[in-house]
């Protein structure tokens, strides 16, 4: 198997292109997965055979079409499984494709010496957990023994970071589309320096995910904000909600505890975007009753406005902080 983890160099707050370079993987091959906001892995093994050509040559066509149609260069990454790809894509460049081969000698040339944050799905805390017991590099933890592994972490993570660090890869590529998230902006006309606008942008972009996931009967898992300055940069801070949920409040507080994190004093902010992610529909997720009689009186009338809205229009009911 041949899998390529393709990432777009796209504009910031431009993810809204990602479904049609999806539709352009997919021209290549049905097996596709999507990671927004601009990722995404295809699985070549039957396009090889179709087309006649390898991995490499196949990514060179796929970048030129991306930037041709879109504007979107791309890093890309060629292995033998989705986590290959994705530690290969990590060291390439635009224009340039990394490939692991797929024998066992290449695979552990290339693993030797990286870093063990480096493997996929090793968070912040089990790295610093690793190096201080000195497996700090991925082909040390590929020599420890798997208890060891087992007891420094946990048995399910210890046996992932004991088959990962040889190059053994059980994941696959499901394909899916390139709904799993939903993103809003808001720019300022000018440059903006009051907090309290940024706050009142804030609800606007919480209100209207609300609305909209709420309309598709789905709940999100995590919020991602992002700032973007008056010199172009821009700063991004995701966080996990403590439970899947499409409640307006719940949006905006989670929104106003990242804004406030970033500490901004006087920042020129020229645009904010907010994006739900992890979507997933409403009837598989349940809800921790609080028995607080306001949250389920803001949740009721939540339901009464978003009747109202379906009815008369978007604008027929906002929060009183966005009436002027």
């Amino acid at each position: 198997m041949t899998t390529l983890y393709v990432r777009f160099l796209l504009p910031p707050m431009y993810e809204a292109v990602l479904p049609q370079l999806i539709a352009l993987l997919g021209e290549f091959s049905p097996t596709v997965e999507a990671l927004p906001p601009d990722a995404a892995l295809v699985d070549l093994g039957g396009a090889v055979r179709y087309f006649g050509r390898d991995a490499v040559e196949l990514a060179a066509v796929i970048r030129v079409r991306a930037l041709a149609l879109y504007g979107a260069e791309c890093v890309i990454g060629a292995g033998p499984g989705p986590m290959l790809a994705r530690m290969a894509a990590r060291t390439a460049s635009p224009g340039v494709t990394r490939v692991v081969p797929g024998d066992p000698g290449a695979v552990a040339e290339f693993l030797a010496g990286q870093p063990v944050a480096a493997l996929p799905g090793v968070g912040a805390a089990t790295a610093r957990t690793l190096c201080e017991y000195g497996l700090d590099t991925v082909d040390r933890v590929a020599a420890a023994p798997q208890g060891t592994l087992q007891r420094l972490t946990t048995a399910r993570i210890g046996r992932e970071l004991h088959e990962r660090a040889r190059g053994v890869d059980r994941t696959r590529v499901t394909p899916n589309a390139a709904t799993r998230s939903t993103a809003a902006e808001r720019p300022f006309p000018r440059d903006e320096l009051d907090p309290y606008r940024h706050r009142r942008a804030l609800l606007s972009l919480a209100d209207e995910l609300g609305a909209r996931l709420r309309d598709g009967k789905q709940v999100c898992r995590s919020l991602t904000l992002t700032v973007r300055y008056a010199d172009r940069s821009t700063t991004t801070r995701s966080r996990t909600l403590p439970e899947p949920t499409a409640h307006t409040t719940a949006l905006s507080t989670a929104a106003y505890r990242m804004y406030e994190a970033l500490g901004l004093q006087r920042a020129r902010v020229r645009a904010l975007g907010l994006r739900a992610e992890g979507l997933r529909p409403v009837e598989g997720s349940a809800r921790q009753l609080t028995f607080d009689p306001a949250d389920e009186k803001a949740r009721a009338l939540e339901a009464v406005a978003d009747r109202a809205r379906a009815r008369f229009g978007p604008g027929a009911i906002v929060p009183g902080r966005l009436a002027a």
